[in-house]
């Protein structure tokens, strides 16, 4: 038995019948192609998964995709081109804050959601948001230098939208 759920993605509406135990993680990946979310772990530790929904980061292998019907998601895919980076993507180049990529995704998505909620947030805030992601190669140092550098570059590029 399917059930059809629409989930707006990255700002386009998607209709996909569904399971109704069908993970959003599973939605996303399976059903749209959409690989940069990371199944890591399927436990919830990890938080590769991570995406916004409706703004807030969530572990997308923590949520039914029926139960975000009629919702925006917004996934790794939908922040940033490779001609116009994100604040966020660009700070993790210039901050070194990735090493294998693999956390990557759901770290960048943690920051922003972050972000989005405190613009500018201490460091032990940086560090108790990204407490839900699990990077084995960083360290977290650059990570959060990241997260430092891409609230000031998101302040900057907000005072300019305002000045325009």
């Amino acid at each position: 038995m399917t059930t059809e759920v629409t989930i707006f993605v990255n700002g386009a509406e998607q209709t996909r019948a569904v399971e109704p135990r069908t993970l959003l993680v599973e939605f996303l990946r399976e059903g749209l192609g959409l690989t940069g979310t990371h199944v890591g772990c399927d436990t919830s530790q990890c938080g590769a998964c991570t995406v916004l929904l409706d703004g807030k980061a969530v572990k997308s292998c923590t949520v039914l995709a029926v139960q975000a019907a009629g919702q925006h998601v917004t996934t790794v895919e939908g922040i940033g081109s490779v001609e116009a980076l994100h604040p966020v993507q660009a700070a993790f180049w210039e901050k070194h804050g990735l090493q294998c990529g693999f956390c990557t995704p759901g770290v960048m998505m943690t920051a922003i959601g972050l972000l989005q909620e405190r613009p500018q947030p201490s460091e032990g805030e940086i560090r108790s948001a990204l407490d839900g992601v699990i990077c084995r190669c960083t360290g977290y140092q650059n990570i959060v230098r990241a997260v430092q550098d891409a609230a000031v570059r998101m302040a900057a590029r907000d005072a300019q939208t305002a000045s325009d």
